[in-house]
């Protein structure tokens, strides 16, 4: 989640604020304390002391790492029995209607589902996309985060052995 972070967040600092460098007052005798410019952080309007800079929030992770993660994100759904295998199925035509028909089938229209594909069904991909509350990807595409956000995850037949593959290496 950390590489989702955008990390566009900034904040002008004294360099950087508009405004003069001129001294504002003399430097003794006012009885306040001495000021250079405007843009002194102390000031209404002037910089920022350390105010956030833009950066990358993303670190890496090595591969077998990951790939642990995976294993125990589908232990954790098996466990819980919320994994289900399907025999592979498709649509003649992109159509919302079908894939909520399925979905009832299942018992799964108001609960968050990933279906994890063999490979690139385009017809019930299209026809998923348009739900909030499930997801179509391939199994090259699962991810940790994909696995663990979804209360139910439905796993397709030729969807497995790309799976094992995955997690066996």
């Amino acid at each position: 989640m950390a590489n989702q972070r955008q990390g566009t967040h900034k904040a002008k600092e004294r360099a950087e604020v508009t405004g003069s460098t001129r001294k504002i007052k003399k430097q003794k005798g006012t009885g306040t304390a001495r000021a250079g410019s405007v843009k002194n952080p102390l000031f209404k309007g002037g910089g920022t002391v350390f105010g956030p800079r833009p950066r990358s929030y993303s670190f890496k992770l090595n591969k077998n790492l990951k790939r642990l993660a995976r294993k125990s994100a589908f232990s954790i759904k098996a466990k819980e029995s919320n994994l289900i295998v399907v025999e592979d199925f498709n649509f003649d035509a992109p159509n919302t209607k079908n894939f909520i028909n399925v979905l009832k089938a299942l018992g799964l229209e108001s609960k968050k589902s990933l279906f994890v594909l063999g490979d690139t069904n385009k017809n019930v991909y299209l026809s998923s996309r348009n739900l909030k509350t499930s997801s179509v990807i391939t199994n090259s595409e699962l991810s940790t985060y994909a696995i663990l956000n979804a209360n139910n995850l439905v796993l397709m037949e030729s969807s497995i052995e790309g799976i094992q593959e995955n997690l066996s290496k």
